[in-house]
């Protein structure tokens, strides 16, 4: 999720966990420790394109490294807070903060690598990396918290904003199943035979999802409004084989693969070759032209084929909420 709301989870998981003993500190506390993890993102600045994805969400955002790490984080913050805190509530409040970072990146399209070194990436995929129905409840709940010196007081109010928050969790869970659900009626429907499918939301909203659909030769690309009124309509992209074949040996290539997690396409314009993740959908739909949300480009770099990037640029984002925001209103 976005930094924001992975400060404001950290201020009220602190809050939950030693708000008694350390009253509004738990904001200093939270909103560090419900950020570090995310840190990878600036060791990822200085490695090359493929690496710094790679690296995301991964190492960092481990179970195992939290616990080895929480002890001795809490034996720090104890000491610095000269005794108003134990070593036993600093170690499970670092913990949590740290945890529960994780499982709410869980519930995003990207994933986690929770269980790192083993390298699945664990995703639900029911919500979208920035949904202000999850962050204002709880950024409500913490306003509230700052603002009052009674500990009972505090107590609701960061419950209240807990139970809000992930009640709309569970949510996305219901309304991400009944989407599958409509998509897989009208693949039968529609006699598409697949292998694989998987459904995730549109930005800021559990209204509009997409699908991405495995066949033997294709991938298939649809969209699904809970406003629908007509059938749904799928896009047919071709897997191109051929231009992989000339992608093999690539190391990038093998590394994008992985990301990816075999959804992608290669395609090719003006000579150069391109990777196009699928998972995150489309910028633009145009015909004969698509422009994929993340596109990284083959340049040739000292005899040796590099991936970088496709930069995109403020008028794509425009365009991409404009189209969403027309979509979800129904077919």
């Amino acid at each position: 999720m976005d930094s924001c709301t992975q400060i404001v989870l950290g201020i009220a998981v602190a809050e939950v966990c030693a708000g008694k003993a350390l009253k509004n500190r738990t904001f200093l506390y939270g909103a560090i420790l419900g950020t570090m993890p995310d840190l990878d993102v600036l060791v990822g600045l200085f490695m090359d394109t493929v690496n710094g994805v790679m690296i995301h969400r991964g190492i960092s955002h481990s179970l195992f490294l939290y616990v080895i790490l929480s002890p001795f984080l809490g034996w720090l913050i104890s000491k610095f807070e000269h005794k108003k805190i134990s070593f036993k509530t600093a170690t499970s409040m670092v913990f949590w903060c740290l945890f529960t970072h994780v499982l709410l990146d869980m519930f995003t399209s990207w994933g986690t690598q929770i269980l790192w070194p083993v390298e699945t990436r664990f995703a639900l995929k029911t919500i979208f990396v920035i949904d202000p129905l999850y962050t204002i409840p709880l950024l409500i709940s913490v306003i509230m918290v700052w603002r009052t010196k009674d500990l009972l007081l505090r107590k609701k109010y960061i419950l209240r904003g807990l139970i809000i928050s992930s009640s709309y969790l569970l949510l996305s869970c219901g309304i991400k199943l009944y989407a599958l659900n409509q998509f897989e009626k009208a693949l039968i429907n529609q006699g598409i035979t697949y292998s694989e499918i998987i459904v995730k939301p549109t930005a800021f909203n559990l209204i509009l999802w997409n699908a991405n659909i495995a066949t033997a030769d294709a991938y298939v690309l649809g969209d699904y409004s809970l406003l629908d009124s007509q059938p749904i309509s799928f896009v047919r992209y071709a897997k191109n084989p051929n231009l992989e074949a000339e992608l093999n040996g690539n190391s990038d290539f093998k590394k994008l693969e992985k990301i990816s997690e075999g959804w992608y396409i290669i395609s090719k314009k003006n000579g150069a070759l391109y990777f196009n993740d699928l998972r995150f959908g489309l910028l633009n739909d145009t015909p004969n032209n698509p422009q994929f949300a993340f596109s990284y480009q083959f340049k040739e770099t000292n005899s040796e084929l590099k991936a970088v990037e496709v930069p995109k640029e403020k008028r794509d984002g425009k365009r991409l909420l404009q189209k969403i925001f027309t979509r979800l209103k129904g077919n």
